[in-house]
């Protein structure tokens, strides 16, 4: 399990000097929780992110162990190194909104027909109790031929759970190649 440090001072100066040791600072937040300001060695949390099975990834800071998602992260301009992540406490039965990734099977038939087969939403925002929420939503786009696409409205969610994009708005498609 990861295993973070807390941090004493908040700043500027504070936070380059732990990027400059390696760390990676973080924010670890929800409704009814307690804010932390937490830093984790940069590689070991990048490592963790890349193993982590489903949506939540687990950690302890300061001997608590915290079950959160990743809400948002802040890369450097010009390295592309992550240099901050806020991270949401997924409170068993608390409805909220959720960024749940997508991922496409198959080879499209419009593929053959000198299409694109184009990916428009890779998160989808889902409303619902994170024991509830999808891991990830599987596409089969076996059976797109060009000028068609996979709709919102046409995709499967969980009973406890509701997508919060317009039904109209297309998750993938296949459009003619130039």
């Amino acid at each position: 399990m990861l295993e973070g440090i807390t941090r004493e001072s908040i700043g500027s100066a504070s936070a380059k000097k732990l990027r400059r040791d390696g760390y990676l600072t973080a924010n670890i937040y929800a409704n009814g929780v307690e804010n932390v300001q937490a830093a984790f060695k940069r590689g070991d949390f990048l490592k963790a992110v890349r193993a982590k099975g489903g949506l939540t990834l687990s950690f302890t800071v300061a001997g608590t162990e915290f079950k959160t998602v990743i809400q948002e992260y802040q890369l450097h301009p010009v390295n592309g190194d992550v240099k901050h992540v806020d991270l949401r406490v997924a409170v068993p039965g608390q409805v909220t909104n959720f960024l749940v990734p997508v991922e496409t099977t198959g080879l499209a038939k419009g593929i053959k027909n000198k299409g694109v087969l184009m990916l428009q939403k890779k998160r989808l925002k889902v409303r619902g109790a994170i024991e509830n929420i999808p891991n990830l939503f599987t596409l089969d786009v076996s059976d797109l031929d060009r000028d068609e696409s996979i709709l919102i409205r046409d995709m499967e969610v969980p009973a406890e759970c509701r997508l919060m994009d317009r039904p109209d708005v297309a998750v993938v498609g296949v459009i003619k190649a130039k």
